[in-house]
């Protein structure tokens, strides 16, 4: 049973984040050359899908007044905002540093990664709840353990992905204008999905 419950979990997994890669390789573009950027990456990726893990397991064993479900497409305010944030920087060209910090590319924040993981979970939590209901105690142990040994996995093909040449040469080219178009798009896109707002 429990190596039906590994398989299962590794194929839920991917699927539910398989679109986090393009979210973590602007963030790997954004943070190109600069000491630190992978780690604090793992660590926000980590904060954020332990976030939405545990919402999921609280909501499961029976805590639905913690989370109500129809507040969970609100999370897309969250990279609305930083999208927002983010486009207000570039335009304003506080996003151009001087050529030494261009060369080693921007800073990266922990909570910026973890707070746009978590936002973008929403449909994940809508996932996970009704598997682990079913699963049990057991089960529960069993996916929450596999989701957290692919979370680095997940990170490491993101950068991969945003250290290809080609790709690399085109992230670092459109980086400015694809991070706040995508973390607009993605908050619009949960906001509208989850019927936020009456849309």
């Amino acid at each position: 049973m429990l190596g039906v419950f590994i398989l299962q979990a590794i194929g839920l997994f991917i699927a539910t984040n398989i679109d986090d890669i393009i979210v973590l390789s602007l963030f790997f573009a954004r943070g190109a050359g600069r000491s630190g950027t992978t780690a604090k990456i793992i660590a926000g990726q980590y904060l954020g899908f332990g976030a939405i893990l545990a919402a999921a397991i609280i909501l499961a064993l029976g805590a639905r007044s913690f989370l109500p479900e129809s507040f969970i497409p609100y999370f897309g305010l969250i990279p609305l905002a930083l999208g927002l944030r983010a486009a207000w920087q570039s335009w304003r060209g506080q996003d151009d540093d001087d050529d030494d910090e261009q060369a080693t590319g921007k800073p990266i924040s922990v909570m910026t990664v973890a707070a746009v993981t978590f936002a973008n979970g929403g449909d994940n939590i809508g996932v996970y709840v009704p598997i682990f209901i079913t699963v049990g105690t057991m089960g529960i142990i069993a996916y929450s353990g596999v989701f957290l040994l692919l979370v680095v996995g997940l990170v490491l093909v993101a950068r991969y992905v945003a250290t290809r040449k080609s790709i690399a040469a085109i992230l670092e080219r459109w980086e400015h204008v694809l991070f706040p178009l995508v973390l607009i798009s993605l908050g619009t896109f949960i906001l509208v999905e989850g019927g936020a707002f009456g849309l």
